[in-house]
């Protein structure tokens, strides 16, 4: 079994959720890979990079995404037939993301780019009406301090969810989810 994880914006493979999941399956599923790749901070570029390694791996792989990683997987888990589990995941980062337009700097990598409309419009190219295709779990803290998490819920009505109650944007319940999220990805694959 594969695995896809897609990072947050200005995070990356080194995000405490990336490496808990990273550890967690070292430990209780060592036949898995994890595929983590450090992706662009602009969506154009890193939404072709997450569907280039996606298709390269077998058909039986699946998404996590986290926060905008999990924006990229649900449109990747829609173009591809997917299955995806979405933490925290941003539903409408192209109007999120608009008052970080201008000079960033990526706290765990130190990369210093720019953030522009060309960003926003690739991220709206991305919007779906509604999910269809794929399958989806999504894991949602209802104390979100960064993303809306009942937009989340509302948008994906109908696909399998989990709200924990008190949690924050990080999920730091994320690791007792790994169990059960690994015997649904089973399921069917």
């Amino acid at each position: 079994m594969h695995i896809v994880y897609l990072h947050g914006f200005n995070s990356s493979p080194q995000s405490l959720k990336a490496q808990e999941t990273a550890a967690w399956l070292a430990r209780h599923a060592p036949a898995v890979t994890l595929h983590c790749p450090r992706l662009s901070p602009h969506p154009a570029s890193a939404i072709a990079q997450a569907e280039e390694l996606l298709l390269s791996l077998p058909a039986d792989s699946w998404l996590i995404g986290s926060s905008l990683g999990g924006y990229y997987a649900g449109w990747l888990a829609e173009q591809h037939g997917r299955k995806a589990a979405l933490i925290n995941p941003a539903i409408t980062p192209y109007d999120d993301l608009r008052h970080y337009l201008g000079s960033q700097r990526n706290p765990y990598t130190g990369e210093e780019y720019v953030l522009d409309e060309a960003d926003m419009q690739a991220l709206l190219d991305m919007r779906l009406a509604a999910p269809a295709a794929g399958e989806y779990w999504l894991w949602l803290g209802s104390a979100d301090e960064v993303l809306d998490w009942q937009a989340a819920a509302r948008y994906y009505r109908g696909h399998r969810q989990t709200i924990f109650n008190g949690d924050d944007h990080r999920l730091k319940r994320w690791p007792e989810c790994l169990a059960p999220l690994l015997d649904w990805a089973a399921s069917a694959c």
